[in-house]
């Protein structure tokens, strides 16, 4: 059988292509849902765990005239999920009157081209302003309220206060969700909708209209007083001051923002039942983005929305969001763990719904999958002649999808079960360890890796390791860039340990299917996995 790099990629391509076309029924079992055990998350899609291995297009592409670049870059991505935002100005453009016509061209070219979809719901916020709201909403103040700041200029966003405000936006998200009940119930083609884009607001704090004001003077509701474990101080109840001095604004903002989503969400799955999440604008150090060098609410990230310190309080004030997902714009290993980590809670599953998709982020699909993540997309990832995130298509990216993409549905059920790994080199870190226990993986970085001397490690950093222990002496490897050596505690690979098996093969539809034996120099000196060379090897080992 011929073992070619084109034709090992043909084989990839094709498994690929045939499991998107035999997961993609049209008629779904059940509709999709996020279910938890034993600390882990999984998202079922058909009724089991699905990887969401995505492609967000860039903002104004999700218009019928667009699509067809939009999915050819969906193919070039091997994405298994689009996500696409839709307007609100465009979906309402007169009040109470609506147009279907991008949502349709959505939901019926993802479905022809075998994706799932994610809605992006750009209503009151995207980017922390109100840029996609109706211009009957932007030119009528009075009626539908902004922010206003402390000097009393009025801001580009909607205030979270104003009930007009929710009513209107609730009135199109509903309208827009029992949409997609009537068109897609059965295939589920659509697998969750996000709520709102990066909320919050940019330019103030918070709402200090009279209105607002009045709000701020009153005593904190007693819903966040047990939220927050906080006493109410006073014998009136304690104004947001008295009980939070110093971050009453930015807490008094982020309350009644998260109520406000909630309301939406809640009003939203009452018409059609399926995962509703919400995304973050995180709280970046001031060096992370130089243009917004002020590490303060309202001016380096909106405020009011669920940043690192506050997405506890957003999981308790909105239970109808099935989870929160932080957009990443760091490429800082140690700021892009802490952001893992810090979303990857008991109450929360880790998703990452966006992120920057030149090649240095690629590599943190893998870091993700280690801290269980449920999805990962990169942001602009179609052509469209203006792009603020280069003309080129993202390579890395695409290479991480093909190779992960034919098993995407195991590597979701192996993470459920608590069995997948992965190692994400870093500068100085060319040799990682990973332990399972008994078994010990040395991960090392670099060709060549010569005998007797150390790994060289690649001199961008952009290797990465991914292992699954199907038994107790029975491994799935692969990776880019690396080689993987197993061992037994305290001793050197070979020491007392052998490898009876090493497979290269492929999922196709569940099922493993072999290539080829390794043996000899394939596995003396390790496993070795090259980005030019995609693999993926199924490794026995024994003692003696």
């Amino acid at each position: 059988m011929p073992t070619s790099a084109s034709y090992l990629r043909r084989i990839l391509a094709a498994s690929l292509l045939f499991a998107c076309l035999a997961t993609f029924p049209i008629r779904a079992e059940e509709p999709p849902k996020f279910i938890q055990k034993d600390g882990r998350y999984a998202f079922l899609v058909d009724g089991k765990p699905f990887l969401m291995l995505g492609g967000q297009i860039h903002n104004s592409s999700a218009w019928p005239s667009e699509l067809p670049q939009v999915f050819q870059s969906m193919a070039d991505l091997h994405a298994n999920t689009l996500e696409a935002p839709v307007y609100w100005e465009q979906f309402e453009p007169t009040q109470g009157h609506f147009d279907f016509t991008n949502v349709d061209a959505l939901v019926n070219g993802a479905r022809e081209h075998h994706l799932r979809l994610i809605i992006l719901w750009f209503g009151t916020w995207k980017n922390g302003q109100m840029h996609y709201a109706p211009e009957w909403i932007k030119t009528d103040t009075k009626r539908y309220p902004r922010m206003i700041r402390n000097d009393g200029v009025p801001t580009d966003v909607l205030s979270a206060n104003s009930r007009n405000n929710l009513e209107a936006d609730k009135t199109a998200f509903v309208t827009l969700m029992r949409h997609l009940k009537e068109i897609d119930s059965e295939a589920h083609t659509v697998i969750t909708v996000q709520v709102e884009n990066e909320s919050g607001g940019i330019g103030t704090i918070r709402d200090y209209s009279p209105e607002a004001n009045a709000e701020f003077a009153k005593p904190v509701p007693a819903d966040f007083l047990a939220i927050t474990h906080k006493q109410p101080g006073t014998a009136s109840g304690g104004t947001w001051l008295q009980v939070f001095p110093g971050d009453a604004d930015e807490i008094f903002q982020m309350y009644h923002q998260a109520k406000y989503i909630n309301e939406i969400a809640a009003a939203g799955r009452a018409e059609f039942n399926i995962p509703l999440y919400a995304n973050v604008w995180v709280d970046y150090p001031p060096a992370e983005l130089p243009e917004r060098r002020l590490d303060q609410p309202g001016v380096g990230y909106p405020s009011g929305g669920p940043v690192q310190k506050y997405v506890g309080y957003w999981r308790a004030l909105a239970p109808s969001l099935d989870l929160i997902g932080p957009d990443i714009y760091s490429d800082d290993p140690g700021f892009v763990t802490d952001l893992m980590r810090i979303y990857s809670r008991p109450d929360n599953a880790l998703w990452i719904p966006e992120i920057g998709r030149s090649d240095n982020y690629a590599k943190y699909l893998f870091l993700a999958l280690g801290h269980g993540a449920l999805g990962f997309s990169p942001f602009g990832v179609d052509q469209t002649g203006w792009n603020i995130t280069g003309d080129e298509a993202p390579k890395a990216d695409a290479a991480n999808f093909a190779l992960l993409g034919p098993m995407s549905r195991e590597i979701a059920q192996w993470n459920f079960e608590g069995k997948l790994k992965t190692s994400v080199e870093e500068h100085g870190q060319a040799e990682q360890e990973i332990d399972f226990g008994p078994w010990q993986a040395s991960i090392n970085y670099g060709f060549p890796q010569n005998d007797g001397r150390h790994a060289p490690g690649n001199r961008d950093a952009h290797g990465t390791a991914l292992i699954a222990q199907l038994g107790p002496d029975e491994f799935i490897v692969t990776g880019i860039d690396c080689s993987v050596s197993f061992h037994l505690p305290g001793k050197l690979a070979g020491q007392r340990m052998q490898i009876l098996s090493a497979e290269q093969g492929y999922y196709e539809n569940g099922t493993w299917h072999k290539l080829r034996l390794w043996n000899g120099d394939e596995t003396d000196r390790g496993l070795q996995f090259h980005a030019k060379e995609p693999s993926v090897v199924r490794v026995h080992l024994g003692q003696f």
